[in-house]
């Protein structure tokens, strides 16, 4: 698999990918679309109900899915955190949430699609590997719908600290879980070497 990004010369990031990398990352974001969208029940829905979904209040609950739950967190966790003149942290997150997420599901939506379009760019030639050549603003998109696939994947394996996932390393290949824990491991290499890719490149 493509392991790292690389500075690309005027700005951004590079990482060549072949077609099975690509189809893959390409996959996992079409499927946190699907996720992000049914979030509000608008998965498969048509562009009106999309626009439509701007414009309105957000939901007060946390989301039940424990993916769309680290997606979208509530802004308060500790129910002991005094934020004076009697507010309830349970309150006060619901009413955050109620005015953030429709923007936070918009951008998360936007992020997931860049990487759908800079993959659909590549022309497909078998196997040969062919690089994505990321602008600064494209890198930034990239950076977020990658950190949202570890979360979503992270959810699914149970992963909370860096020792989870230590652990799962050590699992057999014929367990199921076995090809989640690499892409996870692969997405995780992905978000730091584009990390460093974008701040070698600011500093140059």
């Amino acid at each position: 698999m493509a392991r790292y990004f690389k500075p690309h010369e005027g700005g951004g990031a590079t990482a060549a990918f072949d077609e099975i990398e690509a189809g893959l990352l390409r996959a996992y974001a079409e499927q946190m679309l699907e996720l992000i969208d049914a979030r509000e029940g608008t998965a498969g829905g048509d562009a009106e109900d999309l626009i439509a979904s701007a414009f309105h209040e957000g939901p007060t609950e946390r989301p039940e899915d424990p993916a769309l739950a680290r997606l979208f967190p509530d802004a308060y966790t500790d129910p002991d955190v005094d934020l004076g003149n009697g507010i309830d942290t349970v309150a006060a997150s619901a009413e955050f949430r109620r005015y953030t997420e429709n923007d936070l599901r918009a951008r998360k939506r936007d992020d997931a699609k860049a990487v759908i379009r800079a993959l659909e760019a590549l022309a497909p030639e078998g196997r040969k590997r062919e690089a994505v050549h990321l602008k600064p603003d494209e890198c930034r998109q990239w950076l977020g719908a990658l950190n949202d696939l570890r979360l979503v994947i992270a959810s699914r394996l149970e992963i909370h600290v860096d020792e989870d996932f230590d652990e799962l390393m050590d699992l057999p290949d014929e367990d199921p879980r076995s090809p989640l824990v690499l892409t996870y491991g692969w997405l995780t290499t992905l978000q730091d070497t584009l990390i460093e890719a974008m701040t070698r490149s600011l500093g140059e």
